[in-house]
């Protein structure tokens, strides 16, 4: 073992790594099966305004993280830049909350490839292509990040390639190149003018839109294990924000264009995960592409693997951080000859086979509410973004520096982070406001069980450390991250 690998993880992802990282992180199932029930709800013109909003608010997200990872990439940057720009407690909760998201979302992704894999071998038990999956990820985990990376960008090269064949595809069929008996005129204007189910119908879409979104943030985890963060985090955040718009924005019009806003199949795809009825089944079949159900099997697939394997990667490197700063037994610092924390890897993967065998073998209460308590973490994640770049920009001019020297400056600042700040926190508070009006607690536990996840260990942390809100002043912007 070289001394390198013994200190520090290597930096061997390339810029198309981090870039494909990115942008595959946001697109998945959510786009290739949820698409269809966010027309039905709120209209064509509703859902695209929902995404759109939505877009806006991830992309100034994604500047700010971009700024921050710039000045100081590191692994595990969430939790880093809690610690080192608001305070320890934050940097613990916001550590540990996106670990145990991920950590959890490999067994959702697991479960999933089993019923997926079934549409071709219906006979065949489902937790046999799960178990298959879940070793494969960890054996890609196992070796060197390079190998992550070089696996995740030709997973979500796939999923790239079927979009963007998609909207061809409904672009020609809408144009009357492909004959199709639908009136894209009528699909459009539907409601009024497009909008169905007004103001409250766009509000429950854009819940929905910014669970797709998710993963976008995954930039900043690579950022401590890229070769060059300075030019491959900038780029990453670029042009990521434009293919994934284009692709959501355009996706959602096809359809909306394509199929009649009240076709069943749109909510019936999202409802029951029935790839034989997604909205891109629907409109390859109408324009006569037979194998349309086999072909989006394979891609819906293709990405819930994808999804699993960035998953074990962001919940890994997470608890790794959390390591080098104390705030996790030091045995998950370890690397491995690789460069890899194989400590933290045995763990992540364990959490997740964990949940997994629970829901299979009948422990499926324990499971849903496994999953529930990660439902809102990836929207806290986003607020820690948000507010440390907050704290970063003030005690950067506080302290005298030249913001000119930035690598890469967040546009629009302080609007982008307060919007990211003000949105996060309404899709949290609107997941399920009703469930307070009935008073029914079980749900109401369900739907918010992130959130004491995150607060609880907040206090606890900042009572037993005594943790304190640092000074601007005092705010380290000097010194090394400890890798």
């Amino acid at each position: 073992m070289t001394e390198q690998n013994e200190n520090s993880i290597q930096q061997e992802l390339k810029t198309r790594h981090v870039s494909m990282i990115a942008l595959g992180g946001s697109i998945g199932t959510g786009l290739f099966l949820a698409s269809g029930a966010t027309v039905s709800t709120a209209g064509p013109m509703g859902a695209i305004t929902a995404y759109l909003v939505m877009g806006v608010m991830v992309y100034f997200l994604m500047t700010s993280l971009g700024e921050m990872a710039t000045y100081m990439p590191t692994t595990g940057s969430f939790s880093e830049y809690g610690n080192r720009f608001i305070e320890p407690a934050m940097g613990f909760a916001l550590g540990w909350n996106y670990w145990f998201n991920w950590a959890i979302t490999i067994a959702a992704e697991v479960s999933a490839v089993g019923l997926v894999a079934q549409f071709w071998l219906p006979h065949v038990p489902a937790w046999i292509f799960s178990a298959i999956v879940l070793a494969l990820i960890f054996l890609i985990n196992l070796f060197s990040v390079s190998t992550f990376g070089e696996a995740e960008f030709w997973m979500s090269t796939i999923k790239v390639v079927t979009i963007i064949f998609f909207l061809v595809i409904g672009v020609l069929t809408i144009f009357g190149v492909i004959h199709s008996q639908e009136n894209v005129l009528r699909n459009l204007s539907v409601g009024n003018h497009g909008y169905v189910g007004g103001f409250q119908g766009v509000l429950s879409v854009f819940l929905v839109a910014g669970f797709s979104f998710q993963g976008t943030e995954m930039v900043g985890i690579t950022a401590g294990e890229a070769k060059d963060p300075s030019k491959s985090v900038p780029k990453a955040i670029n042009s990521v924000f434009w293919r994934i718009l284009l692709f959501y924005i355009g996706a959602i019009f096809v359809i909306s264009a394509l199929v009649y806003y009240k076709d069943p199949n749109l909510l019936s795809a999202a409802n029951n995960n029935d790839i034989t009825v997604s909205p891109f089944t629907i409109v390859f079949k109408n324009a006569g592409i037979a194998f349309a159900a086999s072909l989006m099997n394979a891609v819906i697939l293709t990405s819930i693997i994808s999804a699993a394997n960035s998953a074990t990667y962001a919940a890994n490197r997470t608890l790794y951080a959390l390591a080098k700063k104390g705030q996790a037994p030091k045995v998950f610092s370890k690397l491995s000859k690789f460069g890899v924390p194989w400590a933290s890897l045995l763990l992540t993967v364990f959490v997740g086979m964990f949940a997994f065998l629970s829901d299979i073998k009948g422990g499926s209460e324990a499971y849903t509410w496994l999953v529930a308590a990660s439902g809102l973490s990836g929207f806290i994640a986003w607020l820690g973004i948000a507010f440390a770049h907050l704290r970063f920009r003030r005690a950067y001019v506080r302290q005298g520096k030249d913001l000119n020297k930035l690598v890469y400056k967040a546009r629009w600042f302080p609007f982008g982070p307060i919007l990211a700040i003000v949105l996060s926190i309404v899709v949290i508070v609107l997941q399920d406001p009703t469930s307070f009006i009935h008073f029914d607690w079980e749900k109401i536990a369900m739907t918010y069980l992130s959130v004491p996840i995150v607060v609880i260990p907040y206090i606890v942390y900042k009572i037993v450390k005594k943790s304190k809100l640092i000074p601007l002043d005092q705010v380290d912007l000097d010194s090394k991250v400890i890798e």
